[in-house]
């Protein structure tokens, strides 16, 4: 059974996180402990409203260093919703520029869409070979709660190293919905509030990212 820490930092869905991945096998442990978080098999970095917020939550308890330091090691990460927003190099929002933990470049910025927030299911064009998305058919929908999104993949091309994987959804515009970066993956939508088919991304997470 994997161990797998929530990081609480004072954001996120840290409860139905932490039922989620229970419901699919998973030892599940919520803490803001440092070492905890770099002991165990998995770290999910949940959070919810604004970037800001969550970077300052999450420098409160060393969380880029922790990120930094598992992904060094090769140790697998998860993110989701501004979990996953705040793996990218800025912020903005409201004209308020934040820096991220860098992991990727890219800018977290306000979706261009008639509606806002973007709440509700939607589907997702899933990346060639994905890991998170094996055995999901292309109609399957995920449940997202957000406005701001990443609407442009940044990272150049490499002929050395793998490129991630990234998969898109579409609200008024393209915006990043996934990306899966090695031991680093990350989701825009709520897989623990996404029913069945969250359920299968967590178990495809567990078992062939965090094995």
């Amino acid at each position: 059974m994997s161990r797998i820490v929530v990081l609480d930092y004072g954001s996120g869905n840290l409860r139905s996180a932490e039922r989620a991945l229970r419901r699919v096998g998973a030892d599940v442990t919520v803490t803001a402990d440092a070492a905890a978080a770099m002991e165990a098999d998995g770290l999910v970095v949940p959070g919810v409203g604004a970037f800001a917020a969550c970077m300052a939550g999450l420098a409160s308890v060393d969380g880029p260093r922790i990120i930094e330091r598992r992904l060094a090691g090769g140790r697998p990460v998860l993110g989701i919703c501004v979990g996953m927003q705040i793996l990218f190099e800025l912020g903005v929002e409201w004209g308020e520029r934040t820096e991220g933990c860098a992991q990727w470049p890219g800018t977290v910025e306000r979706l261009k869409a008639d509606v806002l927030p973007h709440m509700g299911w939607n589907t997702v064009r899933a990346a060639r070979g994905s890991t998170l998305f094996a055995g999901l058919d292309a109609d399957t929908r995920f449940y997202f709660v957000h406005s701001f999104g990443v609407r442009r993949w940044e990272m150049e091309e490499s002929a050395v190293l793998r490129p991630p994987l990234v998969t898109w959804a579409h609200h008024g515009e393209d915006f990043v919905a996934a990306v899966e970066n090695g031991a680093l993956s990350a989701t825009q939508f709520h897989p623990e509030k996404s029913g069945d088919a969250g359920a299968t991304v967590l178990q495809n997470w567990l078992r062939d990212v965090v094995g």
